[in-house]
């Protein structure tokens, strides 16, 4: 169900100008030479800029980047605007970043597209940067490294097919509705995940001879091919997008979705999102009875939800081995290593049975 991303290498060309981005404080360093015997990352200092510190996700990818500190023996400097929806705010510290000229920069983008202008100076200035989380498709050529990633849309996929499951027996009854929350329509990761999600409901759904058609926010309809007229569908899928990214008005985008009587089924698509469909419930008492539910990511609230079968289940990420995955990425790529331009980190469904599994648990932050 995950699609493998295939490799792309570093020119020799490029590794050139990425020890002269890390400042040349590795230039003695032997290219494929490993962190064990080069003693990788020793002395460099790196910025970091995540989407914002309002979700534990947030505080989870700094562990990870902790861990790789200490291990590195490298500094780096964090920063965030207080919500993912602050694009402006969050530009405005990357720009911030570039100008102190650090050894590289690590970037969750809030919105893949404007940031690309400040991409093109940090390019400009040699400064590797390296992108996680999200990645900025339209990047300038050479101004990202490598993307140290979920695949998105096959997480998306993974709610999309455990949902359809639990709820195949309700249809052809009636025209029933599905929800979906996205905290936005800008960021690359967000939007992957939504439409990983739409897409595999909608396959399943047809494959089965059910016409579904999707309804709501202007930017995943417009993603949707060959999408059926609302009166003429089996199943709606309603997709809805607060003005801003909080949890109050990712509640209140669920209520309405949830307050619907035709509604069985609802996915929040990160742990905002996800919160907010939960504390759409607090008031409604709908999930797990009338409406089964599928979350993203962790946090205390999501884990007891899942816990006790208030959603069905949720889907990780690994936010610790993508933060420490991004700086362990810049200090090989300062060393003169040869990186991987995509690395796709793992995403898994958890629910009540398997919650506590080996694989499972290190990645439910709290």
């Amino acid at each position: 169900m995950k699609k493998r991303i295939v490799a792309v290498l570093l020119s020799g060309c490029m590794v050139a100008s990425l020890l002269a981005g890390c400042g040349g404080k590795k230039d003695d360093a032997a290219a494929g030479s490993t962190a064990a015997d080069s003693g990788s990352g020793d002395g460099y200092h790196f910025e970091v800029v995540v989407k914002s510190f309002q979700s534990t996700y947030w505080q989870a990818a700094i562990q990870g980047m902790d861990q790789a500190k200490d291990e590195l023996g490298i500094t780096y400097n964090a920063t965030g605007p207080n919500a993912e929806s602050d694009i402006a705010d969050q530009v405005n510290m990357l720009n911030n970043a570039i100008n102190a000229n650090p050894d590289g920069i690590a970037l969750a983008a809030c919105d893949q597209s404007a940031v690309l202008d400040s991409l093109q100076t940090a390019l400009d200035k040699k400064i590797p940067v390296v992108c996680f989380d999200t990645t900025v498709p339209d990047a300038p050529e050479g101004s990202v490294y490598s993307n140290v990633v979920t695949d998105n849309g096959g997480a998306g996929a993974i709610a999309g097919e455990k949902l359809y499951e639990a709820v195949k027996d309700q249809l052809g009854k009636g025209t029933v509705r599905v929800g979906e929350v996205n905290q936005d329509a800008t960021a690359a990761n967000i939007t992957e995940r939504g439409m990983g999600f739409i897409n595999k409901f909608k396959e399943l759904a047809e494959a089965d001879s059910y016409k579904v058609a999707v309804i709501g926010n202007d930017y995943y309809v417009g993603k949707v091919e060959n999408n059926a007229a609302e009166a003429d569908a089996d199943i709606i899928i309603e997709v809805a997008v607060p003005a801003q990214t909080t949890v109050d008005l990712c509640t209140t985008e669920a209520s309405n979705i949830m307050n619907k009587d035709d509604t069985i089924a609802i996915f929040g698509s990160n742990q905002v999102s996800a919160e907010g469909v939960l504390a759409a419930n607090a008031n409604l008492n709908v999930l797990g009875d009338k409406i089964l539910a599928a979350g993203f990511d962790a946090g205390t609230a999501q884990k007891a939800a899942v816990k006790d079968g208030t959603l069905l289940g949720s889907v990780t990420q690994s936010p610790l081995m993508m933060g420490k995955g991004a700086i362990e990425t810049l200090a090989k790529i300062c060393d003169g290593e040869d990186v991987e331009m995509d690395q796709p980190t793992d995403a898994a469904w958890y629910d009540a049975d398997n919650m506590d599994d080996a694989d499972i648990a290190p990645n439910l932050y709290d």
